[in-house]
């Protein structure tokens, strides 16, 4: 899974690019790879199925997805299929919570 937040607009070929580049992996290599949008109220999930490539999308009606811990300075990491089941059942959510503002100071 990628720790950085991505733009979710993008497809098929730039998310394999982000994977052979950015996580130095190949996209057609089994593995599933996970990316959040900067929000977090979204997920998507590029795979290889043997005969192409799929990409799974999905968006949360409430709350944001928790990004498993991240040892510091990783640019990705690895997860479960339990903890990615859980993620796309929404198990593991955490509520939004509004940002405050902090007043402007003149």
């Amino acid at each position: 899974m990628g720790v950085e937040a991505i733009d979710l607009r993008l497809g098929f070929d730039r998310l394999s690019g982000v994977v052979t580049e950015r996580l130095g992996q190949m996209p057609r290599s089994g593995a599933l790879f996970v990316f959040f949008g900067k929000r977090r109220d979204a997920i998507k999930v590029l795979f290889f199925d043997g005969t192409g490539l799929r990409l799974l999308y999905k968006r949360l009606d409430r709350g944001t997805f928790r990004l498993p811990e991240v040892p510091g300075g990783a640019t990705s990491v690895a997860i479960e299929e339990r903890v990615l089941d859980d993620l796309l059942d929404g198990i593991e959510v955490e509520p939004k919570v509004p940002r405050v503002r902090a007043p402007r100071v003149h």
